[in-house]
């Protein structure tokens, strides 16, 4: 039986990130699927009792939480030797890949969420302006070069790599248009690119079920607002 656990959902890119990076590590894992639309199970509450939610990394005992802390615990424990780094080793280098991370997730992939689930008209608009200044700023990251790492993928290629195949689903579910190959020419590629390497493809939940999920996640939320006057 593998040590490593991972509670997640099927659908949620913040939970494939960590089994990329289990895998590029070469780690054995086991995996605890979560239902979002049934609730949340006594396990997830007992194991992340602060926020509640996926992604939960079980090491033998020990739990950590939040996909981007366990993404550094992963790397700080397993390195060296044969296993693949995820952040540079270089200080500055390190902290630059942090920031744009902390960046990516804040601004992004929330602003995409954002404009997903806007009201159409000017509410909508304005989402999707303020995404596309958003993901201006990722694309000087990724110019001239093959990963934000450089040569190689790193951490901060498997924060942003929802992009390549979430965000069209919810380009489609939102009626909205952000990720333009004319606008992000480097992003686009990095992103074709980075969806085909194999360990990459292979963690990748069916779009039907990405649609579907979306779809009813957006009716949820929606549901909860309220009325205009």
């Amino acid at each position: 039986m593998a040590k490593l656990k991972i509670i997640v959902s099927a659908t949620s890119f913040f939970c494939t990130r960590i089994e990329w990076a289990l895998k590029l590590k070469g780690l054995e894992y086991e995996l605890t699927v979560e239902d979002w639309f049934k609730g949340k199970t006594e396990l997830l509450l007992k194991s992340n009792p602060v926020h509640k939610k996926v992604p939960v990394l079980l090491d033998d005992g020990d739990v950590i939480a939040e996909s981007k802390v366990i993404l550094e615990y992963i790397d700080e424990k397993w390195k060296g030797g044969d296993f693949y780094p995820l952040l540079p080793q270089d200080p500055y280098e390190r902290a630059q890949a942090r920031f744009w991370a902390q960046f990516a997730d804040d601004k992004c992939v929330f602003g995409a969420f954002e404009a997903c689930l806007a009201e159409d008209g000017e509410e909508k608009e304005k989402a999707v302006e303020t995404t596309l200044e958003s993901f201006t700023y990722l694309e000087k990251q990724i110019e001239g070069k093959k990963f934000f790492a450089g040569d190689k993928m790193g951490y901060l290629d498997l924060v942003a790599g929802w992009i390549p195949h979430w965000l069209s689903v919810m380009e489609e579910i939102g009626g909205i248009k952000i990720f333009d190959a004319e606008r992000f020419p480097s992003l686009h590629e990095w992103a074709q690119n980075f969806i085909e390497i194999p360990l990459i493809k292979e963690c990748l939940p069916p779009r039907d079920v990405l649609v579907n999920h979306y779809i009813r996640r957006l009716s949820a939320v929606r549901s909860l607002k309220p009325n205009k006057p």
